[in-house]
Order: structure tokens, then C-alpha cells, then sequence
């Protein structure tokens, strides 16, 4: 999540005959980017590697050789993954073996994936970023990588994360854990990742993985994906199972796919929500339908600027807007409301829910066995203070009201119903199809004394609504990337996901990063 003291799964269940129709689309030459195997590996798509792999002509071997070794030779630079998997080029073996006698498990077979580290992976160090979890390993899967090693994906390793999902201190810097240390910018490395979800969209951005899972309570998806140029679902509240994630709160908290374009991360939702991406004969074709060039015409979407997060920012907006409308999209702008009253009352219904859930889930760990104990283990371990010493937000949740409290229930039903109505009546009298803001402004630097400056309120109300948003890469400020964060009504992932496709095709805002050591002083700050 993100620092945010500062501010029917029905729709989805023809999401695979959707995604034939999503994006196969020309991109830009990734200048920079290996092509070790033939391929592009940044702008290659799921489909198109396995049709290759279909001729024979590429093999899920091949495939994770190429991305362990560009780990190797590349994520010294950005601190992005935290462990390979030493039994991922075994996965790959296993995987030929199904390609050759055609029983391929589905579209993500064979297809190296990284997960974030406060995701419980089986024989994997499953940390949180903290040295409280970093000793015996998980034994058992949680519900999301079960599904993923179900439907043929190669488990490449972990990916760095914020400490905790950035909800230990007050003024936490995104992108550090004292397991990992610090995550950079792959675009300027001075510049932070965003958080969470910050080696899972650095590692993308690097090209060090095919696709990989993030997690967000709010913002932990879309903003890293934003920050980092590439793509990040937050998938309806209930879609993904949180079973083995560790928590801050089941009423906001999702994981979900993010890749370097919408295809891989359709075709990446559908294996982790576990009912269509293993489904016999589901692998999708280079051959299949292309976006077509009026997939935006008639549809009406609403801007929403944002114009405190700065000029540059808000000119982006402009030149994104023009682009929809040449593209025959209605843009029309919209404030969606009680925005002010969602971020009065999220932070304290937060609290509560962590200290509650933390509990749970530090009951099925070796270590700390509760919130308390935590708390303990960070004032003694001085490994855990090196970036920021602060466990304020720990502290607050132990001592927050319980989630049996009256006032509490009171602030979680009425934020539930704002948020939801910020959407809805938003898109309801403006009749739109989807609601667009800028998913983040240009990345800040990286400081330890100062945190992160990081008041970005267009991921709130999709994340406390429990409705999906996606940001797709917008363009660029200087050499800092800038999202379009997307947001649509309860269970309207597979629209959205089409949409996206539509907009990210219209866009072509990705670029491979060039590992700048600085933007210099005019751009962010």
C-alpha cells in the first residue's frame, strides 16, 4: 500500500474469450533489451511466445535461462528480486516435456513469473521484506501460486517489496525491506520504484521476468506499475484468493497481475483467479483477433486531472486525452466525490483491520506470533533501522480499536458506500465506460531521512470500493514514466482489460529503461 497517512466475479467469466481480443500490438523498439533467443523479451508477448514454442522453435528452458541470466547481469543495478528459484529451470524442463507431447496446461505454461515476497511460495523465503520471516520457508503454497504452478508457469523467484507494504513506519522510503534493501528505478536509479509492489514493476521494467504478481490495499499495484512504465491490475476485491498473502486488511487487500503489456496480464489474471486459464486447448494464437483501430470509438471516458501532481503531470493528461478523442473516444472531465471524507476515514479503519489480521497470519509463521511480539523483534534488531528506524503505524494499530467496535464498523460501512458511490454515480451521470486519472506523478528520489512524497489520491477510490482499476503506461515526463490509472464498476475487470488494451494500443507509451544514475534537478523532486 501505499503511505496513506497523507492523504461477482460473474463479469470476469468470459475474461479468456476476451482476451484473444485484447492486445497483440507493435511496440516500440525496447533499444537496450537482449534478444538472446530471437525475441524481443520486452516486447514479446505471451501468444506469441507460445505459438513459438508451439513450432518448437522455442522452449520454456531457453526462456528462463535468458531471464536468470539477465537477472544475473542486470538486477545488480536495481535491487528488484530478492531470490531465483533453484528449481525453476527444472519447471521449464517439465514444461517442454508438455509442449512436445501437446498438453500444454494453458497460455502462462511455461512462462517464468515472479512473486512478490509477502506471497507465501512453497520452499521460497516468503519474508514480507523483514527478517521476522526469514528464516523456515512456508510448506505450503498460497492460493494464487498454487494456481500458477497448476497452469505450467515457471516460479522464476521473489521479488523486493516495501517492508511490510509499506505499513510499518510513518515516513517509510518505498522499494527498501531489510531483506532486500533498497529497489531502484530502472528509468533513473536514483528515483524511487513506487510502492509495494516495487521489484515486481522494476523487475518488468528490466525485463527480468515475463509477468509477476503484486499486491495492494491501495496503490501498491497501479502506482509502481505507473512509476516503473508498465502494466498493473488490481483485480475486484475477492477475485484473487489473499489465502497465504500476508495481510493489512482483508477488506481492501488483492493481489493481481502486472506486465509489460495488458495480454500477458489478462492472460496472468486468469490463471491466479484459477477458473479458465487451464481450461483444456486455452493457449492463445498470434493469429487471433487484433485490436481493431475504432476499439475506442463511442466509448466515453472521464478524466479526472489531478492537478496536484504537478503541471507536467496535468500537460501529459492533455496530449493523453487528444490521443483517445483522435482515436473517436468522448473524454469528458469529472471529480468524483467525497474523496476528502475517503481519506478522513481510511488510515483509522486500516489500523484496525491489520492489527486483527497480522495476528492471524503471524499464527501460521515461524517467528513473531503476533503484532506485539513484532514490534518487539524490529526494536531489537538494528538491521531493521538502517533506511528508517519507525514502527509508528505498528504502534498505532496495536492500540486501534478492535474490529468488533462499533465506531469502527460505523467507518467501514460508511467507507464502503462512499467509495462506491464515487464511481458509480460518477459514471453514472456522465454515462462512461471508464474513469481515467494519472496513475503517479514523476518518481521522486530516493531518501531515506525524508521518505517518500507520495500524496496520490487516484488509487483511493477503486482500493476501498474493493472495484478493479489498471494502469497502462501514459508516456513520460523527462525519463520518468507516467500511467493512466483506469477504474470501472464492480466486477467490470474483463471491460476494463479490453479498454486497456484499446488505450495502451492507442498510447504506445512504453519504452525499455536506459539505468540513468540521475534526471538531474528539474524534474520531481
Amino acid at each position: 500500500m501505499r503511505n496513506l497517512r497523507k492523504k461477482g466475479v460473474t463479469a470476469l467469466g468470459a475474461l479468456l474469450l476476451a482476451v484473444p481480443l485484447l492486445v497483440i500490438a507493435p511496440f516500440p523498439s525496447a533499444a537496450g533489451t537482449d534478444r538472446p533467443l530471437g525475441v524481443d523479451l520486452g516486447t514479446v508477448t505471451i501468444p506469441q511466445l507460445q505459438a513459438r514454442m508451439a513450432k518448437g522453435s522455442l522452449t520454456s528452458s531457453a526462456l528462463t535461462t535468458a531471464y536468470l541470466q539477465r537477472i544475473r547481469t542486470i538486477d545488480p543495478k536495481i535491487h528488484a528480486v530478492l531470490r531465483t528459484n533453484p528449481t525453476a529451470l527444472r519447471q521449464a524442463a517439465a514444461s517442454d516435456a508438455r509442449h512436445r507431447r501437446g498438453t500444454v496446461r494453458g497460455p502462462l505454461d511455461g512462462i517464468p513469473v515472479l512473486i512478490k515476497d509477502n506471497v507465501n511460495t512453497r520452499g521460497l523465503s516468503s519474508t514480507a521484506g523483514s527478517l521476522a520471516l526469514a528464516g523456515k520457508p512456508p510448506s505450503v503454497d498460497a492460493d494464487l501460486v498454487a494456481r500458477l504452478r497448476k497452469a505450467g508457469a515457471v516460479v522464476l523467484g521473489k521479488s523486493n517489496l516495501s517492508e511490510w507494504a509499506n505499513f510499518r513506519a510513518e515516513k517509510p522510503t518505498s522499494g527498501w525491506s531489510a531483506v532486500g534493501g533498497q529497489t531502484n528505478n530502472p528509468y533513473v536509479l536514483d528515483r524511487n520504484p513506487c510502492g509495494s509492489s516495487s521489484g515486481s514493476a522494476a523487475a518488468l521494467a528490466a525485463t527480468l521476468t515475463q509477468v509477476a504478481i503484486g499486491t495492494e490495499t491501495d496503490g501498491s499495484i497501479v502506482c509502481p506499475a505507473g512509476m516503473n512504465g508498465v502494466v498493473g491490475h488490481k483485480p475486484s476485491l475477492g477475485l484473487v484468493s489473499q489465502d497465504g498473502v500476508v495481510p493489512i486488511s482483508a477488506e481492501q487487500d488483492t493481489a493481481g497481475p502486472m506486465a509489460r503489456n495488458v495480454t500477458d496480464t489478462a492472460l496472468t489474471l486468469s490463471a491466479i483467479r484459477g477458473d479458465g486459464a487451464v481450461r483444456s486447448g486455452g493457449v492463445a494464437r498470434p493469429t487471433d483477433t487484433l485490436p481493431g483501430p475504432d476499439g475506442l470509438r463511442g466509448k466515453r471516458i472521464g478524466l479526472w486531472r489531478l492537478p496536484s501532481l504537478g503541471s507536467d503531470v496535468d500537460a501529459l493528461m492533455t496530449r493523453t486525452a487528444k490521443k483517445l478523442r483522435a482515436a473517436g473516444a468522448e473524454v469528458v472531465e469529472v471529480t468524483p466525490p467525497y474523496q476528502k471524507r475517503l481519506a478522513e476515514l481510511e488510515f483509522p479503519a486500516l489500523l484496525s483491520e491489520f492489527h486483527r489480521d497480522i495476528d492471524t497470519y503471524l499464527s501460521t509463521r515461524d517467528g513473531p506470533r503476533d503484532l506485539a511480539a513484532l514490534i518487539d523483534f524490529n526494536r531489537t534488531h538494528s538491521e531493521e533501522q538502517t533506511c528508517f528506524a519507525g514502527q509508528e503505524l505498528f504502534e498505532q494499530a496495536l492500540a486501534a480499536p478492535s474490529t468488533t467496535d462499533p465506531k469502527y464498523r460505523a467507518t467501514r460501512a460508511e467507507l464502503k458506500d462512499l467509495s462506491r458511490r464515487s464511481i458509480d454515480e460518477t459514471m453514472a451521470v456522465h454515462h462512461l465506460d471508464a474513469i481515467a486519472s494519472p496513475t503517479n506523478p514523476p518518481a521522486w528520489r530516493t531518501d531515506c531521512v525524508r521518505g517518500d512524497n507520495d500524496v496520490i489520491p487516484s488509487s483511493t477510490p477503486a482500493a476501498v470500493s474493493g472495484y478493479p482499476s489498471l494502469s497502462v503506461p501514459a508516456g513520460f515526463v523527462g525519463e520518468l514514466p507516467v500511467g493512466v490509472l483506469l477504474m470501472a464498476g464492480n466486477h467490470q475487470d474483463g471491460k476494463l482489460l479490453s479498454l486497456g488494451a484499446s488505450v495502451e494500443t492507442r498510447l504506445a507509451a512504453w519504452r525499455a529503461p536506459r539505468y540513468l544514475p540521475s534526471a538531474g534537478t528539474n524534474i520531481g523532486r
